[in-house]
């Protein structure tokens, strides 16, 4: 019979934690939902009748996800603490909470064992688990910095040009900032941006947060680093910038076609303001979830644009959600080259990975189908319309928080699933799935290939 030590129980446990921080990374955003959820039931955070479980439990899953789709009126219904709390469930959910305990550890003991380092590496994409102390510091400070940038530019136009007291202003101002970096879109303002859609002061430093945060840690550490010059970018930074550049320009041309002569959303502004409006949607449709127009007035075929525009996303390791533009470029290098027939996929002068190239079509295909079943099934028992459905349901799983307006006016069943799509979103799908896995196999040999007809 043999017996184990506790030190190599530990040890084994140890392992455990190495080889599957996935895990522990879904047990920290379920901490925080669980958390937030409980804090938002208190009869003080809200401003009458205190939240349903329900209410709670999506409130804080959308807070902690990054979301930003709502069943309560978040001005109205929450207090000033339950606002509070909403705030500081976006800002851990976008830095993400084993980042959070992971700079923790590196402010008290000045050291993150390996483990550690591995769950702050799944949590905020890091390529070298070496550099995962700076990169965590580097986040926070990035994160601050910006937030506060922002939040002074809002603050002072919300007193100036608004004439909002001091502190009202401030604290418009910090939450703004906190939801727009974050790519949260929670607004203190029953109509989100509505009010503001040609006020470039007060959207345009939204945007600005929104993009930023939406790149993605790794570019944006790249792009600081002036000692690199753009020539020698990594090909991910590469990808991410230009694919932002394309959607963001794509975008706002596809609204201001789409959209000018709407007299519910556009019609109504200058060329100005519709340039600005539209340069506004483009931004936040991928997946920051603030509106300046009314997203259920929007014309069907727009609905379809902003489908797309979420499910894309934005970048790699950033607080955005959708399939990343990263795996969508991919995608779209792998088809390019199929179709003029090269052995390779090749951008910028590299090849693409074969293993790259099947992590990008599993994870769109997965995405693809966690938008579509759910779609069915809740169409098939729901009154609203197909359009309005696939819109609900891929604003959650891409956790953009765009609504045409029945998120609220869903059963709670359907609402439930709602909750565990922006889940699933946040984390993605691979990283759950690798999560959920009890260990990687490896082959000790290789079988005949094949090639089955195509097509």
């Amino acid at each position: 019979m043999r017996f184990s030590s506790p030190a190599g129980r530990e040890g084994g446990r140890g392992v455990a934690l190495r080889r599957r921080p996935g895990q522990l990374v879904i047990a920290g955003f379920v901490g925080a939902i669980a958390v937030g959820t409980l804090l938002l039931l208190l009869p003080i955070a809200a401003s009458g009748e205190s939240a349903t479980f329900m209410e709670a439990l999506f409130t804080a899953t959308s807070a902690v996800c990054v979301t930003g789709l709502i069943v309560t009126d978040t001005p109205v219904f929450w207090s000033g603490f339950g606002e509070a709390v909403i705030l500081v469930l976006i800002q851990i959910g976008g830095l993400g909470v084993m980042t959070v305990a992971s700079l923790l550890g590196v402010l008290v003991s000045r050291r993150l064992d390996l483990s550690s380092r591995l769950v702050a590496a799944a949590s905020t994409r890091t390529v070298s688990l070496g550099d995962v102390r700076r990169t965590l510091v580097r986040v926070v400070i990035l994160a601050l910095v910006i937030e506060a940038v922002v939040a002074t530019v809002l603050t002072v136009r919300f007193a100036v040009a608004y004439d909002e007291p001091l502190g009202r202003a401030l604290w418009h101002g910090v939450f703004h900032a906190v939801s727009g970096y974050n790519n949260a879109g929670f607004a203190l303002f029953s109509l989100s941006l509505m009010d503001f859609v040609a006020d470039p002061w007060i959207v345009l430093p939204i945007c600005f947060a929104t993009i930023v945060g939406g790149l993605g840690l790794p570019v944006v550490l790249e792009v600081l680093r002036g000692r690199v010059r753009p020539v020698r970018w990594s090909v991910h930074t590469k990808i991410t910038l230009l694919m932002t550049a394309l959607l963001l320009v794509g975008g706002t041309v596809f609204f201001l076609v789409a959209e000018w002569d709407n007299p519910a959303t556009m019609g109504g502004l200058d060329t100005g303001g519709r340039v600005l409006a539209s340069f506004t949607q483009s931004t936040q449709a991928r997946t920051a979830g603030f509106n300046s127009v009314n997203t259920g007035e929007l014309h069907t075929e727009t609905w379809l644009g902003t489908i797309i525009l979420m499910f894309i996303g934005g970048g790699s390791g950033g607080t955005a959600g959708g399939i990343k533009v990263t795996t969508f470029a991919v995608l779209a290098v792998v088809i390019w080259s199929e179709l003029r027939g090269d052995p390779d996929a090749t951008v910028f002068d590299r090849r693409i990975s074969p293993a790259t190239q099947r992590q990008a079509l599993t994870l769109a295909l997965l995405a693809v189908a966690i938008v579509v079943l759910p779609t069915l099934w809740m169409t098939a028992l729901s009154p609203f319309t197909v359009d309005q459905i696939l819109f609900e349901v891929t604003s959650a799983f891409t956790t953009t928080g765009l609504s045409t307006g029945i998120t609220a006016q869903l059963d709670w069943y359907h609402q439930v699933v709602l909750v565990v799509l922006m889940f699933i979103g946040r984390l993605g799908p691979i990283t759950l799935g690798t999560a959920l896995a009890l260990r990687a196999r490896g082959r000790l040999y290789r079988l005949p290939e094949s090639a089955p007809i195509i097509g």
